[in-house]
């Protein structure tokens, strides 16, 4: 039996949604319910949007600030022979590049008083991937005065870093290691002054504030390493690849090397991140087991008030299935509106946060300036799927009570 097309169990549940006369009171459920699903499905793609683009947009500022692998030498002592090792892992598959780097705290003063702490980093600047890579965060100065031999040794700032010493570029800063050397009178801290090169901005604040640059010349004899280096810094042609190459780095080297790589380093972080996101999907879950609940609310009286009309049915031909067909179908309609207005919706809003960047976050807390939104196809199907079997699950109840009533009974009392 159809009408105009459509089977008469969706045809009767169509009419049901329907509400007149009477019955216009019944119809607060249906929107109840088609709100609490729009509202739920709605909140879901916005919150996973926000954690996945929160996630995404650290991990690309990492992948882009930091090596992809890093190899240490077991002792602290620093790396031997840190070119030949660097020519071997060259020679891998996927590796794109493997420069020298030396990494040392320090504090940070200026003539006016200032100070703070933070880390020196002396890299390979005669290598053109090294200037490749900071040159792309580059925003004032130039890397040039790091390639330079001779003349007084020259730093490059993170842009907060710069800004917190009141420095520009062509100005000096006082760089003090922690470390100090050994005189006649005692441990004196080593000190060394700095030409202000540039700034730099990668748009991380704990880089940006705490980062400064140095030739690997400058920088091994500040530290006191002589020839030796703190490790290879290794860039791959695909960073995810990280976790692959670094093992066959490790078999290749062997001992006393120390591999890690970008994925062992920030997996805690990343992990707090993943276990949030679920923890926030299962609480705004609850929005729409509540419009559940006015589904499943609209159903029971519906029933109640179809029980001649059902009686009617079943007395007509009408099996048990096809009249809790209909019931379920006015269930599942009411699930698949407010899913669909609320997926507009969500995606709607995804659009506007990427396109006019309207919520802004502080950087020095964050560490990005603003919060990007993104779905992916796996946690849109996960909301829509996961909303759509709550609105099946609690429609069959209802449903199951309607295909059980016996239309001798019904038409008895009726």
């Amino acid at each position: 039996m159809s009408r105009r097309g459509l089977p008469f169990e969706l045809f009767l549940g169509l009419r049901y949604l329907r509400a007149r006369g009477h019955r216009t009171n019944l119809s607060l459920f249906v929107w109840i319910g088609v709100g609490g699903v729009f509202l739920g499905v709605s909140a879901l793609i916005v919150v996973l949007a926000v954690m996945t683009g929160f996630q995404d947009g650290i991990r690309d500022k990492i992948i882009a600030a930091n090596p992809h692998v890093l190899i240490f030498e077991g002792g602290g002592r620093g790396v031997r022979d840190a070119d030949a090792l660097a020519d071997r892992v060259r020679q891998l598959p996927g590796v794109r590049s493997a420069t020298r780097f030396v990494l040392q705290q320090a504090l940070f003063t200026v003539s006016g008083g200032g100070a703070t702490g933070g880390l020196v980093r002396g890299a390979d600047f005669a290598a053109e991937s090294v200037r490749r890579d900071i040159g792309r965060h580059l925003k004032m100065g130039s890397l040039e005065p790091l390639r330079r031999a001779g003349g007084d040794p020259s730093i490059l700032l993170g842009r907060e870093l710069a800004r917190t010493l009141g420095v520009v570029p062509g100005e000096t800063v006082t760089v003090i290691s922690p470390q100090g050397a050994l005189t006649a009178v005692g441990m004196v801290p080593k000190m060394r002054r700095f030409v202000v090169a540039g700034t730099f901005e990668v748009g991380m604040f704990e880089y940006d504030s705490s980062l400064a640059y140095v030739s690997l010349a400058a920088a091994q004899e500040f530290a006191g390493l002589g020839e030796r280096v703190t490790g290879i810094e290794i860039k791959l042609a695909d960073p995810w690849q990280a976790r692959v190459i670094g093992r066959a780095i490790a078999q290749r080297l062997g001992f006393p090397y120390l591999i890690r790589d970008w994925m062992d380093m920030n997996r805690n972080f990343f992990n707090a991140l993943q276990l949030e996101k679920l923890a926030l999907f299962i609480i705004v879950t609850i929005i729409v087991l509540v419009a559940a609940f006015a589904i499943i609310g609209h159903l029971v009286l519906l029933v109640a008030e179809k029980r001649k009309e059902i009686g009617i049915l079943k007395a007509m031909g009408a099996t048990a299935g096809s009249v809790g067909a209909v019931f379920l179908s006015v269930g599942m309609l009411i699930g698949v509106v407010g899913t669909t207005a609320g997926s507009v919706a969500g995606l709607g809003l995804i659009w506007v946060q990427n396109t006019y960047r309207i919520i802004r976050l502080a950087g020095d807390v964050y560490q990005i300036d603003y919060i990007p939104m993104k779905l992916t196809w796996g946690d849109y199907g996960l909301i829509v799927g996961a909303t759509l079997l709550i609105s099946f699950v609690f429609t069959l109840l209802p449903a199951r009570r309607a295909a059980r009533l016996d239309p001798v009974e019904v038409l008895r009392y009726e």
